[in-house]
């Protein structure tokens, strides 16, 4: 139990995040997002500074998630293509072992047809 005059405040910040709010009115969610109010005539409210660049950030950032994604997917199909082609080499490598030549080439030319 909190001593008496001691305030928590970890309850209502837990209702908030249990209902999808933000933690503070700094984060996410409709309290920061959405505006306070419209024109009488249905017109929205003009942007404000910090929502311009909270949309700027928000635009900055999906461009970099997509620019990331297509790098990993180039990252992905290059590596593919080289376990594809160490693949490849491994099974020459082991055909070349079992097929090797017999006879008198092994031992210096000695089966050699005049």
């Amino acid at each position: 139990m909190a001593p008496p005059g001691l305030l928590r405040l970890g309850a209502p910040l837990a209702a908030a995040t249990r209902q999808g709010l933000a933690p503070s009115s700094a984060g996410y969610g409709p309290l920061r997002d959405l505006p306070d109010w419209s024109f009488a005539d249905g017109r929205p409210a003009p942007p404000w500074k910090g929502q311009l660049r909270r949309q700027q950030e928000n635009e900055d950032f999906a461009r970099r998630v997509v620019t990331l994604s297509a790098e990993l997917s180039q990252a992905k199909q290059r590596w593919e293509k080289q376990q594809e082609e160490a693949a490849q080499e491994q099974k020459r490598l082991q055909l070349q072992r079992w097929l090797q030549p017999k006879g008198g080439t092994l031992r210096g030319g000695g089966n050699k047809v005049p």
